[in-house]
């Protein structure tokens, strides 16, 4: 399982498993630096990105991607990388301005309840854009949407449902159509104790991927505190069909973050007690 989680997650881009949904949540941690690590990580890869990017500037993802060894503005400018300005995009429907042209994708702010149809649209038509090498263009590799972080779009008024029903048509799109990758990121910042099964919660926002997923990770803080040389741990759930049922692993590991990166080891095996 081990060796599994490195070639995810350490390995080289030149080959990774495809047609995988990759969940990331936390709790009382912060796993934002495994988005920047799959950002990083499929553009290397030559992989035809969709990013939603809704709850940081573009600005800052370029700033950690530069530590990382990548360039968004090129990706973006070339057509690698589609993406999306959550907060941007948000203050011109709500501020609106004259001369800015709207992104339909966030036509939920004004309305909800009509679902999150746009954003699935703009998903699709992002990845389904010619990247065959025609008329001079670059040829690109799998398709892989990013998002981050899904569960922002709870606070902004849209159900849990409609988010599920989102992610599920992503995953038909881009996982089964596409043969490409799809990692999203939720952020847990409590028990949820108020949930009381609503089906608003986040607590079920966050068991309806778990179940749509063929990989979790939750990434957690450690049970002692906070420690110099490890920085958290991340508990991994692998969901594989065997036969007429699915098969189910678990692993905990831990983490350390680097300026460039993050290295992953059982625990007990990190240079620090070794």
């Amino acid at each position: 399982m081990f060796t599994e989680l490195n070639s995810i997650l350490n390995s080289t881009p030149d080959s990774f498993t495809k047609g995988e949904f990759i969940f990331v949540s936390d709790r009382q941690s912060d796993a934002s630096f495994l988005i920047h690590h799959f950002l990083s990580f499929y553009l290397r890869a030559r992989c035809k990105v969709c990013f939603l990017g809704l709850v940081q500037s573009f600005s800052h993802y370029c700033a950690i991607s530069q530590r990382l060894g990548v360039s968004l503005a090129q990706a973006k400018e070339k057509g690698q990388l589609i993406f999306l300005e959550g907060l941007k995009e948000s203050l011109s429907i709500l501020i609106p301005q004259e001369g800015h042209t709207e992104n339909q994708a966030m036509d939920f702010l004004r309305d909800p309840t009509v679902g999150l149809r746009s954003l699935y649209k703009f998903v699709q038509s992002s990845l389904n854009s010619s990247s065959s090498g025609e008329d001079g263009t670059e040829e690109w590799g799998p398709s892989v949407l990013l998002v981050d972080d899904i569960s922002v779009l709870l606070s902004l008024g849209v159900s849990a449902r409609a988010v599920l029903d989102f992610s599920h048509y992503c995953k038909a799109t881009v996982c089964s159509q596409l043969q490409g990758n799809m990692v999203m990121l939720v952020r847990c910042d409590g028990e949820d104790e108020g949930d009381d099964g609503d089906d608003e919660g986040s607590e079920l926002l966050l068991r309806g991927l778990t179940h749509q997923c063929s990989l979790t990770l939750h990434v957690q803080g450690l049970p002692t505190g906070y420690c110099r040389d490890i920085h958290g741990q991340v508990e991994v759930c692998w969901r594989r069909r065997q036969g007429d049922g699915q098969h189910t692993q678990k692993k905990l590991f831990q983490y350390k973050v680097h300026d460039k990166g993050a290295s992953f080891f059982a625990r007990g095996t990190s240079s620090a007690v070794l």
